[in-house]
């Protein structure tokens, strides 16, 4: 069952974003309304093209909208300057995305530390929340592990750590598993549903494989040429099967 904690984790108002493109004008984000409640794991779903990662870049302030407002917990995101956005990417939301973008040369300690440096974290504070973030996702005796010397699920899971160890309210996931075989994939997803059902977490996970969308999250939203083209509820089937 969806969690019922209330109120709206974020809230996408009339929100497009278009590009020019020689003459052509492109819509990527259409118009798409859309509210995500707290808690909530939401599937955005639909074919290459679609503008499911271009609305998961909205919501995670790494991009702008054209028209339209975007609030996360009740803050629109259009209104933040600079330096509110980059406290928001670090402070509210985590990332997660197909390519696990893990720094080659640094340990998984160091990996997973990095955002707590950015954000400027005291010193004595960090090792205990690295520890924290890599025991969520079974991986606390890997500390001194460099990325080469991991599986790809290994390395997923390391980037999950990353994206958990701000402790942050809301998790975007931009097809977390497209780079994993379905049995590695599956202990991704597996691992996401954990984390939103023992956190709270709300979950945004950008996928265009509706199978792992219908047995893992709340509800799906639909996209396809830059619009919404569905939003309905439906009961999780998901678990360890």
């Amino acid at each position: 069952m969806m969690p019922t904690n209330g109120g709206a984790a974020l809230r996408t108002e009339r929100v497009t974003r278009q590009y020019q493109m020689g003459a052509a004008l492109i819509r990527a984000v259409d118009e798409v309304s859309l509210e995500v409640g707290a808690a909530e794991f939401l599937a955005l779903l639909g074919s290459s093209g679609s503008g499911k990662s271009t609305l998961l870049n909205l919501m995670a302030g790494l991009d702008r909208p054209t028209s339209g407002a975007i609030l996360a917990h009740d803050r629109n995101l259009a209104e933040m300057n600079a330096l509110e956005l980059a406290r928001y990417r670090n402070r509210t939301v985590g990332m997660v995305f197909q390519a696990f973008n893990l720094l080659p040369r640094m340990t998984l300690e160091e990996n997973v530390e990095l955002p707590l440096r950015l954000a400027e974290v005291e010193r004595g504070e960090r090792g205990g929340r690295v520890r924290e973030a890599l025991e969520r996702v079974h991986l606390e005796k890997r500390l001194s592990h460099r990325p080469s010397e991991l599986s790809g699920g290994e390395q997923q899971r390391a980037a999950l750590a990353r994206a958990l160890v701000n402790r942050p309210t809301i998790l975007l996931a931009d097809e977390p598993t497209g780079n994993l075989d379905s049995t590695t994939g599956l202990e991704i997803m597996n691992l996401l549903q954990e984390i939103n059902r023992s956190l709270g977490m709300t979950i945004v996970l950008v996928t265009h494989e509706r199978p792992l969308a219908e047995r893992f999250a709340h509800r799906i939203a639909e996209l396809a040429d830059g619009k919404l083209v569905s939003s309905g509820s439906k009961g999780v089937s998901g678990g360890q099967a």
